[in-house]
């Protein structure tokens, strides 16, 4: 270490730095969950605003609006999985709130109210539409048979094989929000029975 002269003072080359005090690795993990569970949530709102764009037409009818460009996309009718998904999005709220006041209790209500009003409705939704993507899947084209008129399509694109593809981006937010929160939990808890044995 130099002094202002530009002199090396003896005994301080840095060579001592195994004896400086280091972070504890669960105060390192907590800044990092925190911001990854933050993006997982802006990501979640993502997800809500294309959820809310496709109920927007079944809205609107409850509203008696009438946009007859929406109308002329002929949206099909929502099911009730899909209001109990958009709840889940007031859950982030929750989330946010325990991050910012390191809450273990509000972090864990988040956590279970992830899988009741995120997974399970998507869960829902992979089993109510197994069976048209399964048609749709292992359907011949060269048949001429009645199960292309079984399958559900929406501009052209099989309905059911579109939710999969949200329910696989969502379920992926939902895995990592999980994930990164239960990695918080775990950093708390050690940092908490460390101030206990002080």
């Amino acid at each position: 270490m130099a002094s202002r002269g530009g002199v090396m003072v003896t005994g301080t080359n840095g060579a001592d730095y195994e004896h400086r005090e280091k972070v504890a690795i669960q105060y390192q993990l907590s800044p990092l969950n925190k911001s990854r569970l933050k993006y997982c949530v802006f990501f979640h709102h993502v997800l809500f605003l294309t959820m809310m764009a496709k109920l927007s037409a079944d809205i609107l009818d409850k509203l008696d609006i009438f946009i007859l460009e929406i109308e002329e996309l002929q949206i099909p009718p929502p099911l009730w999985w899909e209001y109990i998904w958009c709840l889940s999005l007031l859950l982030s709220f929750i989330g946010l709130s325990a991050i910012k006041r390191n809450n273990i209790k509000q972090l864990r209500r988040y956590m279970y109210g992830i899988v009741g009003l995120g997974f399970l409705p998507l869960l829902y939704c992979v089993l109510y539409y197994c069976g048209d993507v399964w048609r749709y899947l292992t359907r011949d084209e060269d048949e001429e048979d009645s199960s292309e008129v079984e399958i559900e399509l929406w501009q052209g694109y099989p309905y059911g094989l579109l939710w999969y593809a949200f329910v696989l981006l969502a379920s992926q937010v939902h895995f990592f929000q999980l994930y990164f929160s239960y990695n918080l939990l775990k950093a708390w808890r050690a940092r908490g029975s460390l101030r206990k044995t002080d």
